[in-house]
């Protein structure tokens, strides 16, 4: 099985929504725990990383699409 590639920053998406309804989660902190940070409603959860490995399904938005964006339009 392929290993799932993400990095801190990135907003990812959940299988299972949040309480309040989102599934949309922004990593915040990484290492043998990995802390996820809801969007929708700024609480924080501190997993281990082979259970967030496995809920992960994608990366939505890379911290890294966002600062190409912010250099892109920074040059114009």
């Amino acid at each position: 099985m392929e290993r799932k590639e993400f990095q801190l920053g990135d907003v990812v998406q959940m299988k299972k929504q949040h309480p309040c309804g989102t599934n949309e989660m922004e990593i915040i902190r990484m290492g043998m725990d990995i802390r996820i940070k809801c969007v929708g409603c700024q609480h924080s959860v501190l997993i281990p990383r082979a259970k967030f490995e496995k809920n992960m399904k994608k990366v939505l938005r890379s911290k890294e699409d966002g600062q190409q964006q912010n250099a892109a339009s920074g040059s114009e």
